[in-house]
């Protein structure tokens, strides 16, 4: 066991362990070691200060989720742009639970938008479906209000995927979508343009959403 595991062992909490484990049928139970996320990204920052993190990020794969999650809080505090996308590059084949990839929203992209779209396009086209995933939560992240353009609907509309996170990820986009641009989002659902399983969840997320109107709602509803 290395030292930085023995640390992240006496975070231990086994109920909350198991409670995780139920949430992620991606990671094998042995591979979760349990600890709240509140306490791994406090931890993270002290330790993105050590001159160990850096040899951290360098070495993949991890044998822990917590493992993995540290990479992505450590890749968060990146403040330069171009580092920051090299490091997200070399760790998203490695990700392999919607936890992790969620978890990772690197701030210095918020700064870079021109810039980080080239990018989205090329997770968004990645066989490797948390790449994808990484992609659609990067719109949805960053470019539903000031830096929208009705252009990135098409671009997740386009994703036609099998995988379960990759279509839960896009109803969780336009879920959003709907409530900060629903003038530009409904006519996707009116025009069933879809992948249908998309379609059905995205409307119960947005329905079950205090950001959406009750009126919303019941139009939404006759769309089903």
């Amino acid at each position: 066991m290395t030292e930085l595991q023995k640390q992240l062992f006496a975070m231990q909490d086994l109920s909350y362990g198991e409670f995780h484990s139920r949430l992620m049928p991606t990671v094998p139970r042995e591979q979760i070691i349990g600890i709240r996320t509140p306490q791994l990204r406090k931890f993270s920052k002290e330790f993105s200060k050590t001159a160990d993190a850096e040899m951290f990020l360098k070495t993949l794969p991890h044998q822990y989720y917590e493992e993995n999650n540290l990479h992505a809080f450590l890749i968060e505090q990146i403040k330069d742009f171009d580092a920051c996308l090299a490091a997200v590059d070399a760790f998203l084949p490695y990700v392999d639970n919607w936890a992790t990839c969620d978890m990772m929203r690197p701030k210095v992209f918020a700064k870079h938008p021109d810039r980080l779209l080239p990018k989205i396009r090329e997770w968004m086209a990645s066989p490797e479906p948390y790449a994808v995933r990484f992609g659609i939560e990067m719109l949805l992240c960053f470019y539903l209000e000031e830096h929208f353009d009705p252009i990135y609907l098409d671009w997740v509309a386009s994703v036609r995927s099998d995988e379960y996170y990759i279509k839960m990820m896009a109803s969780w986009y336009f879920a959003t979508a709907l409530a900060k641009q629903w003038g530009a989002a409904i006519p996707y659902l009116e025009q069933r343009l879809l992948d249908p399983w998309v379609h059905g969840k995205t409307i119960q997320k947005a329905v079950e959403s205090y950001r959406i109107t009750p009126e919303q709602k019941v139009y939404l509803k006759q769309l089903k």
